[in-house]
């Protein structure tokens, strides 16, 4: 037999009330009483049915989320943050995995539709632009929030880190190591936020006075065979290969760096190298790599808040919120400048302990 909410009132010594208050998370109570309640859900291992109370009370107290590729570690820390905003508000998260696929995309809408969830955060796939059409499509339903991955030309809401102002600082601090030949390799540039880190690249070159040179931008993508093509060319060409490069994704900047490795290459001693987020494999990479650190688990948080704060003020109420949180640069061995140094000396190279800031 399932225990009941009077069950549970009489064995935290509130009201009946107070226990749907708890549970509902529409009134707030004492600290105290809620505490109460939450020890007595666990010692009788109250479950509440939710079909029966999203009938009554039209809310299932619900969110989604959608990402195109779970096994991508920067998803998971991402989810994390959003599972844990939600969960502290009362709110249950479904995960969905998109595949990358803007067809398996839009069979994720209809999932979540089907289970009549409150509001959504995406994490757009990138084989597709993403229209008004299709955004109408989609927000009619359920507020939405995108996430790191923004749509061209439309208003929405969105959380993401300044990706322009991120990779500028990854290049500039290339720059004050000495370098002047810096290639850049790019995941799809049908994403906003790869476009965004090739405009930052541009501009650090920019007011360095340093000439652009088209040959050192590498358009790419998040295919392994892709990138290793573009990166063994660019290092191979006759005209000598650039001092540093640059990675605007980690899935890029980890299929560089294996593709370089194979053909003898290493940083720095070949090339300095500095990737826009973390490579999970950082462990296993000798010298450790230099890399621009998204606040992953905040942005997952703020993005529910900014959900939430969307579903209580209505679709259509108020002006879109744009949140663009603070990458940091992480500096390690990869972008050391110890090879020009030498190479000026005459001297042999000697390694340098890693560097953070």
């Amino acid at each position: 037999m399932l225990p009941t909410q009077k069950e549970l009132a009489k064995l935290a010594g509130v009201s009946s009330g107070t226990v749907s208050n708890v549970i509902s998370g529409s009134t707030r109570v004492s600290e105290r009483s809620r505490q109460k309640v939450l020890e007595a859900i666990r010692v009788l291992n109250y479950q509440p049915n939710l079909i029966a109370r999203s009938l009554k009370t039209n809310r299932t107290r619900t969110l989604g989320i959608v990402v195109p590729d779970i096994t991508i570690p920067f998803f998971p820390k991402i989810i994390r943050g959003a599972e844990c905003a939600a969960r502290e508000r009362g709110y249950f998260l479904i995960v969905l995995d998109s595949e990358g696929s803007p067809e398996r995309e839009s069979e994720m809408f209809a999932l979540l539709r089907a289970q009549r969830i409150e509001g959504m955060l995406l994490v757009t796939a990138s084989g597709e632009e993403l229209t008004p059409e299709r955004w109408n499509a989609i927000s009619s339903a359920f507020p939405v929030v995108c996430l790191d991955r923004l749509p061209v030309d439309l208003d929405v809401d969105s959380v993401c880190v300044d990706d322009c102002g991120a990779a500028e600082m990854a290049i500039s601090h290339l720059m004050s190591c000495g370098h002047k030949e810096i290639a850049i390799i790019t995941g799809p540039l049908t994403l906003r936020n790869e476009q965004e880190r090739v405009r930052g690249y541009r501009q650090a070159l920019q007011k360095s006075s340093i000439p652009l040179q088209r040959s050192l931008i590498w358009n790419g993508s998040f295919e392994q065979d892709e990138v290793a093509r573009l990166c063994q060319n660019g290092m191979l060409r006759p005209g000598g290969r650039p001092t540093a490069l640059f990675a605007t994704n980690g899935v890029t900047g980890l299929a560089a760096l294996r593709s370089l490795y194979s053909i003898g290459l290493s940083t720095p001693r070949d090339f300095a190298f500095v990737t826009f987020d973390e490579i999970t494999a950082e462990d296993f990479f000798r010298p450790a790599i230099t890399s621009v650190v998204q606040p992953t688990f905040d942005m997952g948080y703020k993005a529910i808040e900014v959900l939430l704060d969307r579903i209580e003020k209505g679709q259509n109420e108020g002006r879109r919120e744009r949140v663009r949180l603070p990458a940091t640069l992480t500096v390690r061995e990869s972008s050391s400048n110890f090879q020009l140094q030498a190479s000026a000396s005459g001297n042999p190279p000697r390694r340098r302990a890693a560097r953070t800031r």
